[in-house]
């Protein structure tokens, strides 16, 4: 083993399992793929890996367990006791989920523990929202009451990423169990191991059996044949937006629901009137937590001309002082990159970037960290908009920057790109804030703020960023049918065909 490994976390399974319909199972080929810890490329275990017969198996259980309705039919408020019980175990359990996550994806420690707090708060919020929730009705005067009556769908299918995949798997699932859906979850392949955590956790919370199935394997085989199965009314993916597309082309044939957030190329624009410390200390942050693998990202920082200078300066001076490490290291802000094939992805934009931009910071590997994916956070200043590291979505610690003079030559930079998924504006102009955040083409806005999340708005993007938006009610919205109920309270005016003589 490699002198730089990290820790491995106390015991772990032998291998890891489908969950299907309650039980832990192997794939009924047999079939495998191998998880590699991140540190050292090496593989640490095994996991199952699902094939069409697999997801048919876990859509069976999930539609059973539909069907016979303990969870479907279950009051609001039935439901929302399990989903707290679920949030108080994520809670109890943070330490072993970021002990899991950190080994799993090479993200910091500090930046994982974070990760169990977001995943039960979701849990809690929909648990909070489906007993609060209401739903129009309204009164025609004397002729006709009208209401709309919500219903679970069935048997959502869940597809989830590999950068923060406890915490985003939530996402989906506290919405799809809150409105008495049936699930099975795909999780990405590259980091499986925190993802097997909540079958125990359900469990001990109290949810029925088969109202949660989990299917590991690779996109192309397990998520493919739950994307395409006919008794899956739903999918929720989070991941490229080249895997989107091809999602999208295959749930066309079966008119199904579809909830994408995809990929981004999210701008940070700062002004000459920005308070450039606050801006250079969220734009160092937006990009390089994480490990830079974050869809709403300001990979692209336009920078008024008049402060430039002084930002790429002082941009570069603080990039080139983050800390990369190993990941369960406390002092750690930037770790490895999850994966081999990532990390030579993102090493391949390293390069071109220094063919289209200047290099100011970063562009090789840590001294000292010679094994696994470890990236120093790199910056590239005085980028053209053709570039590719300025139109491409790289999702690591690398930064494109590029300097503007007007407002309206920062607005057409800022929409020069397929993306639009999140952007960042900083000036302390209020009309020039409202008016850009209302110009951007993005589908989340955070003006003088980094990311802060309010889990009852919107959450998507635009363009190439994805297809329809969760969070709050927009998520009640997908994962239910809504059923408008008209009632006659008065005499019937009904016109009359084939009245008789």
């Amino acid at each position: 083993m490699s002198s730089f490994n990290s820790p491995v976390p106390a015991e772990l399974p032998e291998r890891i399992q489908h969950y299907i319909g309650g039980e832990y199972v192997d794939s009924a080929g047999g079939a495998t793929f191998d998880v590699l810890n991140p540190v050292t490329n090496e593989v640490y275990i095994q996991g199952a890996a699902g094939q069409k017969e697999d997801i048919d198996r876990a859509v069976v259980a999930a539609q059973r367990a539909f069907d016979e309705g303990a969870w479907a039919n279950a009051l609001p408020r039935e439901r929302s006791r399990v989903l707290h019980r679920i949030a108080d175990i994520v809670e109890e359990r943070g330490a072993r989920l970021a002990e899991l996550e950190t080994f799993d994806t090479g993200l910091p420690i500090t930046q994982a523990r974070s990760q169990g707090k977001r995943a039960a708060e979701n849990f809690r919020f929909f648990a909070d929202l489906i007993v609060a929730q209401h739903d129009d009705a309204f009164k025609v005067p004397g002729r006709q009451a009208n209401y709309v009556n919500r219903k679970p769908i069935g048997v959502a299918g869940l597809i989830t990423p590999w950068n923060t995949p406890f915490m985003l798997s939530s996402w989906k699932l506290a919405p799809a169990l809150a409105t008495g859906n049936s699930v099975v979850l795909k999780p990405a392949e590259f980091t499986p191991l925190s993802a097997g955590l909540w079958a125990g956790i359900f469990e001990e919370a109290g949810l029925p059996k088969g109202v949660f199935n989990l299917v590991n394997g690779i996109g192309e085989e397990a998520g493919d044949a739950l994307v395409k199965h006919l008794d899956v009314p739903l999918i929720s993916f989070t991941g490229e937006s080249r895997t989107g597309q091809i999602i999208f082309g295959n749930a066309a044939p079966h008119l199904k629901g579809l909830s994408m957030e995809l990929g981004g190329k999210s701008p940070a624009v700062v002004f000459e009137d920005a308070d450039l410390e606050a801006a250079i200390n969220a734009t160092i942050f937006g990009v390089f937590s994480l490990n830079g693998e974050r869809c709403t990202a300001g990979s692209r920082i336009l920078v008024q001309r008049s402060i430039y200078d002084e930002f790429v300066e002082r941009y570069a001076a603080q990039a080139k002082r983050v800390k990369v490490g190993l990941p369960h290291e406390p002092a750690t802000e930037v770790g490895a990159l999850v994966h081999p094939e990532h990390f030579e992805k993102v090493m391949s934009y390293v390069e071109l970037g220094k063919t289209e931009g200047r290099l100011v910071a970063g562009g090789d590997r840590p001294e000292g960290l010679e094994s696994g994916n470890f990236v120093n956070p790199t910056v590239f200043a005085d980028v053209p908009r053709d570039a590719r590291i300025f139109q491409e979505e790289i999702f690591g610690p690398v930064v494109a920057i590029t300097p503007f003079d007007t407002d309206e030559e920062a607005l057409e930079l800022a929409n020069d790109t397929k993306y639009g998924l999140a952007a960042y504006i900083w000036t302390n102009d209020l009309k020039r804030s409202h008016n850009f955040a209302q110009n951007v083409e993005a589908g989340m806005v955070w003006l003088n703020s980094n990311n802060v999340r309010d889990l009852r708005t919107p959450f998507g993007g635009v363009k190439a960023s994805g297809l329809g938006h969760e969070g709050g009610y927009r998520s009640i919205d997908f994962y239910t049918d809504q059923q408008a109920v008209h009632i006659n309270l008065g005499e019937v005016h009904n016109p009359v065909f084939g009245k008789a003589d």
